[in-house]
């Protein structure tokens, strides 16, 4: 399907770039840190299991903190809650070279997970509402430039950590510069209702437009939508897990790859969704949403079977590269099918997929490793397969196009109006 040019005023390009800096800005804080983790580890004097379990509170922390989200937003907007969010994030990630011990170091980090789950939310609730006004998809872009930010940001921290530079300083001066960023584009953000850009029900219409909820009217159809769009979400759970924690074991141990080639699996993952990322928004509005992430899944099942079935350095680098581009518009599809959906408050359908795919990407490592040890790790891997063979099924329950005033077919035929999103019910 095309979009028709629009005519985009100055207020909603200074908003895009205001979002698209907020999304930069939060990849940045965090994958800063992450160079400078063994430091904190070693000045604490942490065991393996203990330092462990202090970083395992950050997604415990976004797990129950990002259960939140939906309120910050009612009371304060998500403008507001991402902007000054990212400045609290910024603060609190500066302050773990201060902790003394564990309990601090594990305390912090549970808030670090809280701030950053809530900013997650917001910054996406607003980024869906900057494309609504757009009248075409960019949120693709957004995550897209996410994906840039933590490079960025990996890169920048190795940089501080090779010139010495004092944890301290290092992580105090990101804080007062991007957090300075982040409080700086505030202006520039939508204001007004989180509603405002909302397309309104036509005369006569009994069900709930999105973002408002009915007390009592929470249909079946739409909690079991919500399931599945989890389900959804998980599934790049599990893609994005096969590269990180398995791509470097499965060249190396099952390939008899290199340690130097072992990495390149994740490399290859990463880039080739980022590059989709760069392009989807041009693939969602020329095809579709629904029809760019089936078929997307598709080429996830494809590339990952290529991998397992011929395993050779070329193939298995070629798979991962299209198994990563077959998921490169998933996520940011699930989150507008969820943002989109009627009967609920603003910001709590993001908030339900966001912790289903939180919850999947604590439980991938875990399901792959296990299945490994019962066959082996390129059986195991088969689940990415299946992974890519569900989005393609279940997928059909994605609207369609980016923005709903637009999208003809709403959900499948299939589906009743409480299931899901509608042309009538945006």
């Amino acid at each position: 399907m095309s979009v028709p040019a629009r005519v985009v005023a100055p207020r909603l390009r200074h908003a895009r770039a205001a979002v698209s800096a907020v999304f930069f800005v939060n990849a940045v804080l965090f994958a800063n840190l992450v160079p400078r983790l063994p430091e904190i580890k070693d000045r604490l004097e942490l065991s393996n299991a203990a330092f462990g379990s202090a970083i395992a509170a950050m997604p415990a922390g976004a797990l129950l903190a990002g259960l939140l989200a939906p309120l910050f937003i009612r009371w304060f907007g998500s403008a507001k809650v991402a902007s000054l969010g990212l400045l609290a994030l910024g603060l609190a990630i500066a302050g773990l070279p201060l902790t003394g011990g564990w309990v601090a170091f594990a305390a912090l980090m549970l808030v670090v997970g809280g701030l950053d789950a809530i900013v997650d939310v917001a910054q996406n609730a607003h980024g869906f509402r900057v494309q609504r006004a757009y009248g075409r998809s960019i949120v693709n872009g957004l995550h897209a430039l996410w994906s840039i930010g933590a490079v960025f940001g990996g890169l920048l921290g190795s940089l501080a950590a090779g010139l010495d530079v004092p944890m301290t300083a290092h992580l105090a001066a990101s804080a007062i510069v991007f957090g300075g960023v982040a409080v700086a584009v505030l202006s520039f953000l939508l204001s007004g209702p989180e509603d405002a850009e909302r397309v309104p029900l036509p005369a006569g219409a009994d069900e709930p437009p999105a973002g408002h909820r009915r007390h009592g009217h929470l249909a079946g159809r739409t909690v079991l939508l919500l399931g599945v769009l989890g389900a959804l979400a998980a599934c790049e759970a599990f893609v994005q897990d096969a590269g990180s924690s398995w791509g470097a074991l499965y060249l190396r141990g099952e390939v008899g790859a290199t340690a130097a080639v072992g990495g390149l699996a994740f490399v290859a993952l990463q880039v080739a969704m980022t590059a989709g990322r760069l392009v989807g928004d041009r693939a969602v509005d020329r095809f579709g949403q629904r029809r760019v992430a089936r078929v997307g899944g598709a080429v996830t099942a494809v590339g990952m079977t290529l991998a397992l079935a011929v395993p050779s350095v070329s193939t298995v680098l070629v798979g991962f590269a299209l198994t990563g581009l077959g998921v490169a518009t998933l996520v940011p599809a699930v989150m507008h099918t969820a943002d989109e959906l009627p009967g609920l408050s603003n910001g709590v359908g993001l908030t339900v997929v966001g912790f289903l795919l939180r919850f999947g990407f604590l439980v991938s490592p875990t399901l792959i490793g296990l299945l490994a040890d019962v066959v082996s790790l390129r059986g195991a891997l088969v689940s990415v397969v299946v992974a890519g063979l569900v989005v393609l099924l279940l997928g059909r329950v994605l609207v369609t196009a980016a923005h709903p005033a637009d999208d003809d077919q709403g959900m499948p035929p299939s589906s009743t109006p409480a299931a899901g999103p509608t042309r009538t019910s945006p």
